[in-house]
């Protein structure tokens, strides 16, 4: 039987990674790139750090493979809102269409990011000691 280590793996093919396996990816300095789906203004006031904000239409594969240098083996983890957000699924499956062999969905996002109060950026990042 194939087994992922730690991530579920859905019936679209689409990976879905959790919180604490993108926070464990952060710690061991893995290589990736992470995508904030929520737009510049919500990127601006709060978004996971080392994420990047990228429009959700038009141009979207463009602009991410962009980003990865034109590496469609490049890591690359997708996040929206939350888990009623079916946003990152979707643009997930489209970076996995367009040739992304390493595409995750980060179907948590940014609400379980913060529930499990891990470090945050942005202009109402809260300050930490």
């Amino acid at each position: 039987m194939f087994r992922l280590n730690k991530v579920t793996k859905k019936s679209m093919g689409v990976i879905e990674i959790t919180s604490d396996e993108l926070k464990a990816k952060m710690d061991n300095g893995e290589q990736f790139l992470l995508i904030d789906l929520l737009g510049e203004k919500s990127h601006e006031s709060l978004h996971v750090p080392q994420a990047v904000a990228v429009d959700p239409s038009e141009g979207f594969v463009d602009r991410v493979l962009e980003l990865a240098d034109g590496d469609t083996e490049a890591t690359v983890i997708v996040y929206g809102a939350n888990f009623a957000d079916q946003l990152s699924t979707r643009k997930t499956e489209e970076l996995m269409s367009a040739g992304f062999s390493n595409a995750l969905d980060f179907k948590g996002g940014l609400k379980d990011w913060a529930a499990e109060l891990y470090p945050l950026e942005g202009l109402r990042a809260p300050k930490r000691d």
